[in-house]
């Protein structure tokens, strides 16, 4: 992706979070020159990932296949003395025609949850043994409290509002319902690693080669410098 691509996101991002009223910690203004000035004191931020993320799984073609999100606390399974919390949260941003890709996590629980703009049309299947997709069997579904069995492959419906949670080990993969606008989605979960815990299927890359084109607005969570 282009780093001109980037910034121009990050801030539709940010003025659609300010539409939504959601208030973000202050590490998520920070300038990249400003982050030059950082010490250890933020060494959760860097370690942990927290902080802004765009990417379009390595394909190229954001517009289709794409996802814009920021992490706003995690744990780390790596380092669980220094940093003992089991659970992590994110905001998420997917444009209307948007797709983020097949997938399912091996260690982390989730709930996904409408927080408000268009429906939000999530895809479930299981995963066979091999880990290979059950296009067969019926899937278990808890959405808000409502437990229901529901055909493979069958697109969960998520209104502003309304959540479900995501089992170890369960496919699922992200749309916009045509028509309804972009959504603003939120992401409660065990501690999170994007750089072991994602099985995608099939198989895409996780963060984007940029091409600089012009200064960064923001840096990415895999962007900030080491601390002095």
């Amino acid at each position: 992706m282009k780093r001109s691509q980037i910034n121009a996101v990050l801030r539709e991002m940010e003025a659609f979070i300010r539409e939504y009223r959601f208030a973000l910690p202050p590490f998520c203004n920070f300038t990249p020159e400003q982050w030059l000035e950082k010490g250890h004191e933020y060494d959760e931020v860097r370690d942990n990932m927290l902080g802004w993320d765009i990417t379009d799984y390595g394909l190229g073609r954001f517009d289709e296949v794409g996802f814009s999100l920021v992490t706003l606390r995690n744990g780390n399974l790596a380092e669980r003395e220094k940093y003992p919390k089991t659970y992590a949260e994110k905001l998420l941003y997917l444009r209307e025609g948007q797709y983020a890709p097949n997938h399912f996590h091996w260690s982390k629980m989730e709930d996904i949850i409408n927080r408000g703009g268009g429906n939000l049309l999530i895809r479930v299947y299981n995963a066979l043994p091999d880990e290979e997709i059950d296009h067969i069997s019926d899937v278990s579904v808890t959405t808000d409290g409502l437990t229901r069995i529901v055909p493979a492959g069958t697109q969960v419906k998520l209104e502003p509002g309304m959540s479900i949670s995501i089992q170890q080990r369960l496919y699922h993969d992200f749309a916009v319902e045509p028509g309804t606008g972009a959504v603003l989605i939120g992401e409660v979960s065990q501690c999170n690693d994007d750089n072991t815990d994602n099985r995608f299927y099939p198989p895409v890359g996780r963060f984007p080669a940029i091409e600089e084109d012009e200064a960064p607005y923001r840096l990415l969570c895999n962007e900030y410098p080491a601390a002095e």
